[in-house]
């Protein structure tokens, strides 16, 4: 089989699409032909060696996907080959075959194609699972999304939207604000694409404040972080919730904490992957409402490109540098 390869830890241009071994169903496993991947911001961390763990080389990177199941390891149950599936792994998805803990594997419906199936449950579980568990989101809630045009961005914006929740969308550029709109934000905010200094951030707060109807939002999503997190931070509603999602910008900030303590606020880490480990059950739930709510069209993903799998190392690099608008999808044909 081929697959996206790194060798070593370095720039996204050092991977390579080259032949592996098959790999083999162990117990416990299931080997499953990908048809369709998912690109995620981490995808170009875990490649520099800057990602929360760190797999031994080489591997390939890729988080989630979807495709059929080839074979099945000792002690599986509830699959069986020619299952269609979706999963999740740490790495490994930009491949044409993948072998994966039959824990991290689910069945997907007839109705639902690949490209959906592999590429929407990482920013939907993650979304589904910081807006609901972490902010315990209602129709009362006004929710303020950073980075709003970004997979993990849209998906809390679906999310929010189908709790019947007001959405502020900040963006940085009017391109980026117009996705926003189509997914039916109530207003945009426009950042920008440079850093911005203490004055300039002292502007993005008082913005931010002006869309609040009640003056202050009671859950801020930021997958952004850097000079963009303080302001937004600052925005925030008595009582409210800070979700800390990812620092795309690339700088982790710091908060005074006098501001939490003024604004009652808490600050609330979303780690996705740890908590698909310590709350197995809880993250079944939340994938089985995703996939109800995409039956059922409450929720509204866009694909926003399909790529074939072996020219994802260029998408990789687009994504590293904030190039990326909406979701990504490789594919395997």
């Amino acid at each position: 089989m081929k697959a996206i390869i790194c060798k070593k830890f370095g720039p996204v241009s050092d991977l390579v699409w080259e032949d592996v071994d098959n790999p083999v169903a162990g117990k416990g496993e299931v080997v499953v032909d990908v048809r369709a991947a998912g690109l995620n911001y981490p995808d170009n961390l875990i490649v520099q060696g800057l990602y929360q763990f760190q797999p031994e080389r080489p591997f390939s990177p890729g988080h989630e996907g979807s495709g059929i199941i080839s074979s099945v390891g000792e002690e599986v149950t509830g699959f069986k080959a020619g299952d269609r599936v979706g999963f999740f792994k740490g790495f490994g998805a930009f491949a044409e075959k993948i072998v994966v803990s039959a824990s991290m594997v689910f069945s997907i419906p007839d109705s639902l194609p690949h490209r959906i199936a592999g590429s929407v449950f990482m920013v939907y579980g993650t979304s589904y699972h910081a807006l609901v568990q972490r902010a315990n989101i209602s129709k009362n809630d006004e929710v303020l999304v950073l980075g709003a045009s970004g997979g993990v961005g849209l998906a809390a914006i679906d999310i929010a939207k189908s709790f019947g929740a007001r959405v502020v969308a900040a963006v940085s550029t009017k391109e980026k604000a117009e996705v926003c709109a189509r997914y039916g934000v109530d207003d945009v905010v426009i950042y920008g694409e440079k850093r911005l200094d203490k004055d300039e951030q002292k502007v993005f707060t008082k913005e931010l404040k002006s869309k609040s109807v009640v003056g202050g939002f009671s859950i801020v999503y930021d997958p952004v972080g850097d000079c963009f997190a303080e302001p937004a931070l600052r925005a925030i509603g008595w009582g409210g919730t800070y979700l800390v999602v990812g620092f795309a910008a690339g700088k982790i900030p710091s908060f005074p904490t006098n501001l939490m303590l003024l604004k009652g606020c808490a600050v609330s880490g979303v780690f996705v992957g740890r908590f698909q480990k310590e709350n197995p059950k809880t993250n079944s739930k939340n994938l089985l409402e995703i996939g109800k709510m995409l039956a059922n069209k409450s929720l509204s993903p866009t694909i926003s490109e399909t790529i074939p799998m072996k020219d994802a190392v260029m998408a990789i690099d687009r994504i590293a540098k904030r190039g990326v608008v909406g979701k990504v999808v490789f594919i395997n044909d």
